[in-house]
Formats: C-alpha cells, structure tokens, sequence
C-alpha cells in the first residue's frame, strides 16, 4: 500500500499556549524506551489499568488488540489504538507521529515475535499511521479493544464522528479505562513539528505513555488519545485524532 498523506485547512484556529503544551505533555510518552512501564493511580477507581504488551497465553498464539503495545526496532513502544481491516488485509491503527518511529514492529520488548511493517504515516497535518500486520505468524489481531487486567475486551464494530455531549471511554497504557463526554470538535493543536488540525476533545485527562490508546462510545470507535493538557491528579483535557477520516484515507473499516 502507498503512503497517504491528506492535507487539509483549519477549521479553528487553536494555538494558544496551552494548545503548544498539549501536544508536548503527552509527546514524551510516544518515545518512552522498552522497560518496565510507571502506572498512575487512580483513587477511589474500581476501572482497570491498561496493560504494557499484547496479551500471550501460554501455548496459544499472542493476541494483539487495541490498546495493546507494539515495540519498533528502532527501541520504541507504541500503543496501537484500533485493529482494521482492508480486503483481505490486517492492519492496526497508529498515532502518526509514533508511526514515524520504526518501520518494523514487534509484540515484545525483546523484539522476538514480529508483527507487522509501517505502510503509510500522514503527521504533522493529521496524526495517524498504519501498521501493516503479517499473516503466517502466531499473532492473531482480534478486532477488539482491552481494556485491561480483569477489565477483558470491549469488541469495536464501527467507527463515527464525535458529537459534542457524547458519552466515550478511552484506555491508556498509564492511566487505564476512563470515561466522560467529547467536549470539542474540529480543534488545531500546535506539535513542534507543525500543527495538527480536525481533532476533537474530551473531559477525561491522561498522562505522558497514554498517547494511541483507543477512544469508543459503546462498541463504536471515535478516535485514538493523540496529545493532552494538565493530569489526572489535577484534572485535564484530551485530544484525540477521528477515526473516520483516518479509515477513509486509506479504505479500511472495522470489524
């Protein structure tokens, strides 16, 4: 498949201070180096934390979802926010600025079990990029999200627009399942890369490590957690790249 990059204009200016922090706050998650994984807690919560790495049942093959982690040749991890499908073809959906970290991805840190290649990455502009995962291996790509320990998979059937008000849920590699409203549409934020356009916010905050892990309303996915401001101790707001576009861009759908 050939690398897509869609450009289009702003719809709203967003490039305050605090839209240049955004991106900034959660950027440094993208690149955290293959280890042990630091966990936020969450208070009173009775939600789970997500996990670190797909999930391997012993004797069975390696189980790659959404939410789950995928870790490059380059020494990177990143989290894969929804498995699509193409003709005949697997693919997992990426943040694009962590896509543009290694071009071959594996389901463990010591880069054992490979999974797939980078087939296309669109950042700054947007910010999604597309694994394209092997087949012949023992790594199934369930079209599911985990929501993690104990917390078992939600199954994605569909992808829609955002509407301001509407109930989503997204899962972090940190800060696990977490629910509350969008509260924006069509927003800008300023990378240092350049400025990403058409994503859309929530009420749920997030931390540095939570960056592509999957946002759905139901089993209906809406998009992946691509920056945020402030923290879940203090309270904050996420910013999420749509799915739809990204599915269009290159002709994919759910399953």
């Amino acid at each position: 498949m050939s690398q897509h990059r869609t450009e289009r204009p702003f719809r709203r200016a967003f490039r305050t201070a605090a839209s240049a922090v955004a991106a900034l706050t959660l950027l440094l998650g993208w690149f955290a180096a293959t280890g042990s994984t630091a966990y936020a807690q969450q208070t009173g919560a009775t939600a789970p934390t997500a996990p670190t790495a797909p999930t391997a049942v012993t004797g069975k093959a390696v189980e790659v979802r959404g939410g789950d982690v995928l870790y490059s040749s380059g020494g990177t991890r990143c989290t894969v926010g929804f498995n699509a499908r193409g003709g005949s073809t697997t693919y997992g959906l990426m943040t694009g600025r962590c896509g543009q970290s290694g071009t071959s991805w594996y389901a463990d840190a010591a880069l054992t079990v490979f999974v797939g290649t980078t087939a296309g990455v669109s950042f700054p502009g947007n910010d999604y990029a597309l694994i394209r995962y092997t087949t012949g291996t023992a790594v199934t790509f369930p079209g599911e999200v985990t929501l993690g320990p104990g917390g078992g998979a939600r199954d994605i059937t569909g992808a829609a627009n955002p509407t301001v008000g509407q109930a989503l849920c997204h899962v972090g590699r940190v800060t696990g399942y977490r629910c509350g409203t969008v509260t924006g549409v069509n927003i800008s934020v300023n990378y240092p890369e350049g400025v990403v356009s058409g994503l859309f916010s929530s009420n749920i905050c997030a931390e540095p490590g939570d960056v592509g892990g999957p946002a759905f309303s139901g089993g209906i996915a809406l998009g992946v957690i691509a920056a945020a401001t402030g923290s879940c101790s203090s309270g904050g707001v996420t910013y999420y790249q749509p799915v739809v576009e990204w599915l269009a861009a290159y002709g994919l759908s759910l399953y």
